[in-house]
């Protein structure tokens, strides 16, 4: 399920007993289109019918077609449908809607909820002769931008994605896709942008007009190459592969409201020895931080344990294996699960009491300093990457750098930094979801879409993930309030290519809030990214091209810090 992302939709085998009539109403392919952050994502449901039961597959065709999901239905009346995914913490109820001849309701995950019809058919159709991968170079003043369409057909079904790397775009939908005869057209909604060309005579190239908002027309050839390989299938030399030189204990750790799934690693030996409890960073993460095929806290996790420290990692609460609600948990509930692991080896007689810590990464970082400030059981804390400054300012920040590197003027981004800031202070003083949500629509008008570089239509995909109670509570904290009230050995770490948390301001942000004397050691490596690959520019979109999972500078950094202080 690690090729799903948090918002992306799965599905499932259903299984209830229901009377005739309702399965002669479900039975059949359905289609529906979900409108999240990361864009629209077309799925599709088929329900077959049985002697006793309903069985069912869904499958999200933008994220992973082909890959079939089981369902379990809830309920199943004339005018009531529901169903569960268990595997991915998913869930669907509608009522039937005669007018719209299809099941409207409601599609929850995570903690969110979006709008969804399924319509009767399987909605998509597969595009011939068209698979593979499509790349294209577009010219804006003295830059070159690049263009990826990216066509995949599975049985009836064909995803197409559209990817900007230079404009850091990745998996956008596509649609209005036609071809008529060699005529080619798509649009790409969530750019506003659209092509209308012709189909080389070999069928490798498709070449035509590329309309860009505020742009004029442009002539662009797309070039088909060989299908991409998944993400998944690249190379990740650096993945912890079994048999291991140590032991490897699956626990359950009891939280507030949660029980997390946690893998210990442990050195041979008597013990007892130093431990460390690994804290993810922001979005639903599993306990091996999983993204675009790395698993930086499992290779984390081994290079310490083979250093000879026991490492605790946990899904977060309501991911992959834990128990509880993701949606609704803000950094201070993430904080309090950190203080239950760490709880949960200090009563372990392999583990030494005087030397147990947090390494927290990015977002983790912040919630480990939670933690450390009222835990005194915290011994040490490493800081990878971790934001320093108020964080209505970081990701104030975070905005300025990501526009430079995408080529954005210094002007254009302060009219967006200027809108943008009004939402988060928004966002900041609300008292609720609802509250959230009135005051940053009042504020996202077609003018201040036009500043964000946002399409206008594409309002409340932008403004849900702004309004939710984890946005509200991170921006209230100050990780100064948290550091100065840290008495034990700080390591923080961060690399001069990291985009997100801007290296120089917000190590010494760290610095300057905690005490006068504290014992601080950081470090800021040349050419390390924000997950501390080394890089060439810290963009994101290189995350998933680096084969390298995490520098070795940068672990022997953490390990060196670690053993020297606190080895038997």
């Amino acid at each position: 399920m690690n090729a799903l992302r948090n918002l992306i939709v799965g599905l499932l085998l259903l299984a209830v007993t229901s009377c005739m009539g309702v399965q002669e109403r479900a039975v059949g392919d359905w289609h529906g289109t979900i409108e999240t952050p990361r864009g629209s994502l077309a799925i599709v449901v088929r329900i077959a019918g049985g002697a006793a039961a309903l069985t069912g597959t869904m499958e999200s065709i933008d994220q992973a077609p082909g890959e079939l999901i089981p369902l379990t239905i809830t309920a199943a009346q004339p005018d009531r449908l529901a169903f569960t995914a268990p595997s991915i913490k998913g869930a669907f109820v509608g009522t039937w809607n005669a007018s719209a001849g299809g099941w409207q309701g409601t599609w929850s995950q995570s903690g969110y909820k979006f709008a969804l019809t399924l319509l009767p058919g399987p909605g998509t159709q597969a595009v011939s002769g068209l698979d593979g991968t499509w790349r294209a170079q577009v010219q804006r003043g003295d830059s070159v931008r690049r263009l990826v369409l990216r066509i995949a057909t599975t049985g009836q079904s064909t995803s197409i994605k559209f990817d900007a790397p230079d404009a850091f775009a990745i998996d956008l939908a596509v649609t209005a896709f036609a071809r008529t005869g060699t005529h080619i057209h798509f649009a790409v909604p969530e750019a506003g942008a659209t092509f209308d060309g012709e189909l080389s005579a070999d069928g490798a190239s498709m070449t035509g007009t590329w309309s860009f908002p505020n742009q004029p027309p442009t002539q662009v050839v797309f070039a088909r190459g060989v299908t991409a390989p998944r993400v998944e299938a690249r190379s990740r030399p650096q993945t912890p592969v079994p048999p291991f030189p140590y032991t490897v204990e699956t626990v359950q750790i009891a939280a507030t409201g949660a029980l997390l799934a946690c893998s210990l690693t442990r050195p041979g030996g008597p013990g007892p020895f130093p431990a460390a409890v690994l804290v993810t960073g922001s979005g639903g993460q599993d306990r091996d931080e999983t993204i675009n095929g790395h698993k930086p806290f499992a290779v984390l996790a081994d290079h310490l344990t083979h250093k000879g420290v026991i490492v605790l990692r946990c899904d977060d609460r309501g991911v992959a294996a834990s128990t509880g609600t993701f949606g609704s948990a803000t950094s201070l509930d993430f904080a309090s699960d950190a203080s239950a692991a760490v709880a949960f080896l200090a009563q372990r007689r392999d583990v030494n009491p005087n030397a147990i810590g947090l390494i927290g990464h990015s977002e983790g970082g912040l919630v480990s300093m939670i933690s450390a400030s009222t835990d005194q059981r915290v011994r040490f804390l490493v800081l990878l990457a971790s934001p320093g400054t108020e964080m209505r300012r970081m990701l104030l920040s975070q905005h300025r750098l990501l526009g430079l590197a995408q080529g954005r003027s210094e002007s254009d981004i302060a009219r967006s930094q200027s809108v943008l800031a009004q939402v988060l202070n928004a966002v900041a003083a609300s008292d609720s979801d609802a509250q959230a949500l009135e005051r940053v629509n009042a504020i996202l008008t077609p003018q201040a879409m036009a500043a964000l570089g946002v399409p206008a239509a594409n309002r409340a995909v932008f403004a849900q993930p702004m309004t939710n109670v984890w946005m509200r509570q991170l921006l209230r904290l100050d990780p100064a309030r948290f550091l100065a009230k840290i008495r034990v050995p700080v390591l923080a770490l961060d690399g001069s290519l990291d985009l997100l948390v801007a290296p120089e301001e917000n190590l010494a942000a760290i610095k300057a809030g905690l005490p006068a004397n504290a014992d601080l050691t950081e470090r800021n490596f040349e050419g390390l990214n924000h997950f501390f690959q080394t890089a060439k520019t810290g963009s994101p979109v290189e995350f998933s091209e680096i084969d390298e999972t995490m520098s070795p500078v940068a672990l022997n950094a953490v390990s060196d810090w670690i053993v020297k202080r606190y080895a038997r």
